[in-house]
């Protein structure tokens, strides 16, 4: 929601500016609705209803533990019958009022910002695929175990795997409209950099594995103003059940660390909120395309790279040298980073030139 918002904001800037465009679409206008997309009405309020009433009967096995209760073929057949007429009918009607008796074609103009239900579906799928991906790259032992309980489960996720593949799907949908990429990649950066810092609040109040290595060190006296849990944490009650048990604790999710480690997700939720801020502030003095792109490049690259020395993370081994997978592509992010801002500062300086 937090990028959404992000993106529809400097799609409206942008266009305003000049450097994006709306563009027409053909659509027709007054034609029935098809079987397929009733069935398609019927088939989304069928899950729905087959889901829904299932888990107002069953609440706490839904509570107990929501992803197996989601993801299992367990439902109410009459709920999900129920929804399906419901929402089909609905659907009939609604296109009844519409329907003309010489359905006629017309050209639309279309905001650009108008392309994110789109841009939001397409990142979503991409995005999550790139990170199945990616994490079982990075824990290829675990996946060549259970290779397709890694790549279907809501568990094991990669950060860049995401913001690679689910980039890639928002370039050619954006391409696709008459955006360029590197304008894409500009619009972007403030709202990918706001996600991250917004996701790893969810890291941290689950405990779902993004921690640090243990910190036995006391805290400094300098950050006496502090709660303990910002310098070290046992993330009890963690969704991983990871750890020892938690003394007269009753039902799921009883465990803590055994030691204090470093609260790495906080950390990170803090630091890139602190950058989407800056981005934010500095992004109306932005002219040359792909500049803003290659500034997030550079904070992303370095904030991963460091908080990598304390995080706990699955290592890679070139003969004498170990370093996290998360580093390398940090590594490379920020060279590209680097890349971006001299070539955009470079053409820029030449436009400028060449009006003088």
């Amino acid at each position: 929601m937090g990028a959404y918002w992000a993106f529809v904001q400097e799609f409206k800037r942008k266009e305003k500016l000049g450097i994006i465009h709306s563009f027409e679409k053909t659509v027709v206008v007054g034609k029935p609705i098809t079987p397929l997309e009733l069935a398609g009405n019927g088939l989304f309020g069928f899950i729905i209803g087959y889901k829904l009433i299932y888990a107002a009967v069953n609440y706490q096995a839904l509570v107990n533990s929501p992803q197996d209760f989601i993801l299992s073929a367990q439902g109410n057949l009459a709920g999900g019958i129920i929804a399906a007429a419901a929402l089909m009918y609905w659907a009939y009607s609604e296109n009844k009022k519409q329907v003309l008796a010489q359905p006629k074609t017309q050209k639309v103009k279309v905001q650009p910002h108008e392309l994110m239900g789109n841009i939001l579906l397409w990142a979503a799928i991409w995005g999550f695929a790139g990170a199945k991906v990616f994490n079982a790259l990075e824990n290829w032992g675990d996946f060549m175990k259970d290779p397709v309980g890694m790549l279907i489960g809501f568990s094991g996720l990669t950060f860049y795997g995401g913001l690679i593949c689910g980039g890639a799907a928002v370039l050619y949908i954006a391409n696709k409209h008459g955006i360029k990429p590197l304008n894409m990649l500009d619009i972007g950066a403030p709202g990918m950099m706001l996600s991250y810092g917004i996701g790893r609040i969810g890291c941290q109040m689950a405990g779902d594995g993004d921690w640090g290595k243990d910190n036995l060190a006391p805290k400094p006296h300098w950050l006496n103003w502090a709660p303990d849990w910002m310098w070290s944490f046992k993330f009890p009650h963690n969704v991983n059940d990871e750890g020892v048990p938690i003394a007269n604790c009753v039902g799921r999710f009883c465990h803590e660390l055994a030691n204090p480690v470093w609260p790495t997700s906080f950390y990170e939720l803090v630091t890139c909120i602190l950058l989407f801020f800056f981005l934010w502030s500095i992004r109306s003095y932005i002219k040359a395309p792909g500049v803003m792109f290659g500034i997030y490049l550079l904070l992303n690259g370095t904030e991963r790279f460091l908080i990598e020395f304390i995080r706990v993370n699955t290592r890679y081994h070139i003969g004498s040298i170990s370093f996290p997978q998360a580093q390398l592509i940090a590594i490379l992010l920020f060279l590209l980073g680097v890349v971006l801002i001299a070539s955009g500062l470079k053409n820029g300086n030449k436009a400028m030139a060449s009006h003088g």
